[in-house]
């Protein structure tokens, strides 16, 4: 599903106040309500419109929007964080209303119908998640990372303010793009003394400057020159895990894999360390090495076309 602007659709700023909000809802509310609006997307940008402010007009679901992060756009593709089911024990709606919200509302927020007076029972507070870019190095070995987080609150006066934390985070070593660490008890605040929710560290591997990866496997492009592809050579290949040999056949090809067994990210099984062999021919900048091909030229008599009927 696609990830809702809700400042963007009331054209607020994130930081803006209720009054400001209710404002900006009126004005939009007054432009397309379908019974007097004459434009044409009239009433699906009316629903969106009561949308965001059902969210933004309550300091309690503002927050738990909010709690998604601020480096989300609209129409980009939105995954619910684990655990977001539970928001919607928080938060109760009419069956009329209920109908009117859309699938991302609902990721987070739920359908249930509202059961009468105000419930003062505990409630556990919402999860988050929050995204997190470590090395390929770091997902290999593992390690601690200090986190530093910007937490919504709801002030005394109903505003959703940002409070610092400062979280020491440990990396298990093997972990994978897109992988969740969960950090028990660490999320948003419970209500009226329930336990607090879980915070969710969301992975993503920065660029290598000479591996690749898929899942635990890591993809090596191997320079070699002519003479071991043609004859066969042992040659020294890097991993994560430090410098090894590898046997190259003879005759091999450009583009041709072999696999280190277990070099990749360690896990059970650990992955692999795929090598993709690349010839690169020596420049012939000398008279020497102009001679060296000339003479390869004559003896080998090699069409590397043929294949191709030319």
């Amino acid at each position: 599903m696609e990830y809702k602007d809700y400042y963007k659709t009331l054209g607020v700023a994130r930081d803006a106040t209720q009054d400001e909000i209710k404002r900006a809802y009126r004005r939009l509310a007054r432009k397309f309500h379908p019974d007097v609006s004459t434009e044409p997307n009239a009433e699906a940008r009316f629903k969106e419109i009561n949308e965001a402010n059902e969210v933004l007009r309550d300091p309690e679901k503002r927050a738990a929007y909010d709690a998604l992060g601020g480096n989300w756009r609209a129409g980009q593709d939105f995954r619910p964080p684990p655990g977001s089911g539970g928001f919607h024990r928080e938060f109760h709606f009419g069956p009329d209303e209920a109908a009117e919200f859309s699938d991302f509302f609902a990721s987070i927020f739920g359908r249930e119908l509202h059961t009468g007076a105000d419930d003062h029972r505990r409630r556990r507070g919402h999860d988050q998640t929050v995204r997190i870019s470590i090395d390929l190095e770091e997902a290999y070995h593992g390690g601690t990372r200090q986190l530093r987080l910007d937490v919504p609150e709801i002030g005394a006066d109903g505003l959703v303010t940002s409070r610092a934390r400062t979280l020491n985070v440990r990396i298990p070593a093997g972990v994978t793009q897109g992988r969740q660490i969960r950090l028990a008890g660490q999320g948003a605040p419970g209500l009226n003394g329930g336990h607090p929710g879980d915070l969710y560290l969301e992975v993503e591997i920065s660029p290598h400057c000479i591996f690749t990866h898929e899942g635990k496997d890591v993809l090596l492009r191997l320079p070699i020159a002519p003479w071991e592809a043609a004859l066969g050579a042992t040659v020294s290949a890097p991993t994560l895990g430090g410098t090894v040999k590898l046997k190259v056949p003879a005759g091999s090809q450009s583009g041709q894999r072999l696999r280190l067994k277990g070099r990749g990210l360690p896990g059970n099984p650990p992955g692999d360390e795929l090598v993709i062999l690349e010839i690169v021919t020596p420049p012939a900048k000398t008279d020497a090495a102009k001679a060296v091909y000339l003479d390869m030229a004559e003896r080998l008599h090699f069409n590397p076309r043929a294949q191709l009927g030319v």
